[in-house]
């Protein structure tokens, strides 16, 4: 059994490619980074470490190879005309990037053999339906190629739970990440064939819930902790969760979104409070010794419409229902500017100092004048404008 995989980054290789690797998977990564793809071609191993309040332990990756996507396209496309499973771990604004690829690929594939299973493993809702509406597009699959295109593809959106800190300096392919983990899957596009082999994903039929209790519980208190963190001048998620007002912060911001997802999927009170202290535990593991800066970055992309901040407030205030704590969260992420080594922050301060507040949520949050959250995240923006 062979799985192609996109992004030989920190979760490509910890992450995913531990899961396909103990299923029994030869891995090819595939990357545009010339120094990766070096390590990975010299290196017959490296070592997955699960960092864990009662202890580490290690795993030994092996059995696979690395392909520079970059001058090796033709040997990409190769190898997905003869594999079972592509999956990704490149950033959700990424994607489009590689769909023309993974479309070549698809598209030299017989259509008696079983489809390839295509599965992007982003924080992000929905993330395999993107790739492949890029896949689909006329610029990569042409038109007439396009009814019988489920006899060699079929595309599960998926939604995966693990934290990946910054890792050792030095660590070289070795990746370090928490023991727990989640990888949830829709097996729907498999109603006619076995979903592929792969030990520990949880196949289910509606991941809808899964991907918002997770994207709206893990993601947004992670992200308010590490906004709140940088304001007050801490340095992990860990020393900011040490102090009670970022910790109430953070508690009130799930308290919101846990009124959304208990009364939107029929998730138990009980259930989604024992999850949340689960979560908060997970995000404050001294271990982790994961930066504010680190967490934090990418702020526009945080601060879009349907991400962990804005999605669930606007959802909150169409209903009617509280939703301060998360507008407290965002107007920390609006401060998180000209952060060293972030282009985001960088890009959000040039938009704040040149738009007006309204301008600003358009673009950045994507809402507009007749969502009921707009007009106070306008207020937000015009008090973080104002103390600049």
């Amino acid at each position: 059994m062979k799985a192609v995989h996109f992004g030989a980054g920190n979760i490509g290789r910890g992450f995913v490619a531990e899961f396909l690797h103990n299923s029994g998977y030869e891995v090819v990564f595939c990357d545009v980074m010339d120094s990766i793809i070096d390590q990975l071609q010299a290196s017959k191993s490296y070592k997955v470490i699960q960092v864990g309040a009662e202890g580490n332990s290690e795993s030994i990756i092996t059995n696979y190879r690395a392909i520079n996507s970059k001058t090796h396209e033709a040997d990409v496309i190769k190898e997905i005309t003869t594999a079972d499973i592509v999956t990704c771990s490149v950033g959700p604004n990424i994607l489009k990037f590689i769909a023309p690829v993974i479309a070549k690929g698809v598209d030299a594939r017989p259509n008696d053999a079983t489809p390839i299973a295509v599965i992007a493993c982003e924080n992000a809702i929905g993330a395999t339906d993107t790739l492949a509406e890029h896949i689909l597009h006329p610029k990569c699959t042409p038109e007439h190629r396009l009814d019988d295109h489920h006899e060699r593809a079929r595309y599960a959106n998926s939604a995966i739970d693990r934290i990946v800190p910054a890792q050792d300096p030095g660590a070289g392919l070795d990746v370090k990440l928490e023991k727990f983990y989640e990888w949830v899957v829709d097996k729907s596009p498999f109603h006619d064939h076995e979903p592929p082999a792969i030990k520990g994903i949880k196949w289910v039929d509606d991941l809808i819930p899964y991907i918002e209790r997770k994207l709206f519980t893990v993601n947004t208190g992670h992200a308010a902790a590490a906004y709140h963190g940088y304001y007050h001048k801490k340095t992990t998620v860990y020393d900011a969760l040490q102090e009670q007002i970022i910790m109430d912060e953070v508690r009130k911001a799930l308290a919101e979104t846990s009124t959304l997802i208990v009364g939107k999927h029929g998730i138990e009170e009980e259930e989604q409070k024992e999850y949340v202290n689960k979560i908060i535990t997970r995000i404050g593991n001294p271990h982790l010794e994961d930066a504010v800066e680190r967490v934090g970055r990418a702020p526009l992309r945080k601060l879009s419409r349907k991400e962990r901040f804005i999605g669930p407030a606007a959802e909150l205030a169409e209903e009617g229902k509280p939703f301060d704590a998360l507008l407290d969260a965002a107007e920390m992420a609006f401060r998180f500017q000209n952060v060293e080594g972030d282009e985001e922050s960088v890009e959000l301060a040039k938009i704040m100092s040149s738009n007006t507040a309204e301008a600003v949520v358009e673009k950045v949050c994507g809402l507009t004048s007749s969502d009921k959250l707009f007009p106070h995240v306008v207020e937000v923006v015009k008090k973080v404008q104002a103390d600049a």
